[in-house]
């Protein structure tokens, strides 16, 4: 017997959809944004930070870089209570995406950092700047301008990666997908309408990237 399509069941959840829309949408605006502040925190103690910083943050960055985003999100949920560290479900996925994508921002202004020419970070030196007044004026703006297209990507890919987090029960996008198949039964309805949403909204993200990086990083400042 021919399927049949039935796609106005899954729509008969728009609520739960618009919902998982918008938690998603949270969790990669705040992860997003702290995510690669800590990258940047990251950069500048790999490359221009104290002897003692280097190692903490190479360990931090070779941890979190090689193993699984999953495991992190249940070590960070299941294991900080062990500690008597009690976090909700929402603030466990954000640490651990803020965590997971600081560790790749790291390593990719790290890059950015380390082709800005030597001569720029000597002569800010021989002005008796001081080495975090060098990375923030000299460094860090030619740095994104080399990597944020790279930079972009990680935050996207780390945006689909919260699809995950339904796992300790986020109420996010992928989340919404198995309430509504859980629900009417149609799973390949709710799962192609929830990767075309994703989809959309990788799309959107990216783009939204691009115009931050076209009118902040990348533009010219004026005289």
């Amino acid at each position: 017997m021919a399927y049949q399509f039935d796609f106005l069941s899954t729509f008969d959840y728009t609520d739960v959809l618009i919902k998982g829309v918008l938690t998603t949408i949270e969790l990669i605006a705040i992860g997003g944004v702290l995510g690669i502040a800590l990258g940047i925190v990251g950069a500048w103690a790999r490359t221009q930070g104290p002897n003692w910083l280097k190692p903490i943050f190479s360990g931090y960055v070779e941890l979190i870089r090689n193993t699984p985003f999953l495991v992190q999100l249940f070590f960070i949920f299941f294991g900080l209570p062990s500690l008597n560290i009690q976090i909700s479900e929402i603030q466990a996925a954000l640490l651990a995406m803020v965590i997971n994508l600081g560790a790749y921002s790291t390593e990719i202004i790290r890059a950015g950092v380390s082709a800005v020419a030597r001569g720029q970070i000597e002569a800010a030196l021989s002005l008796s700047m001081s080495r975090m007044q060098v990375f923030r004026y000299i460094i860090l703006r030619p740095a994104l301008q080399k990597i944020w297209p790279a930079l972009s990507s990680q935050v996207v890919i780390v945006m689909l990666g919260s699809a995950v987090c339904s796992q300790i029960a986020v109420e996010e996008l992928s989340f919404a997908a198995n309430y509504i198949q859980g629900r009417n039964f149609r799973a390949f309805e709710a799962y192609l309408i929830t990767t075309g949403i994703y989809l959309v909204m990788a799309i959107l993200l990216r783009r939204l990237l691009r115009l931050i990086g076209d009118h902040f990083i990348t533009a010219r400042r004026s005289a």
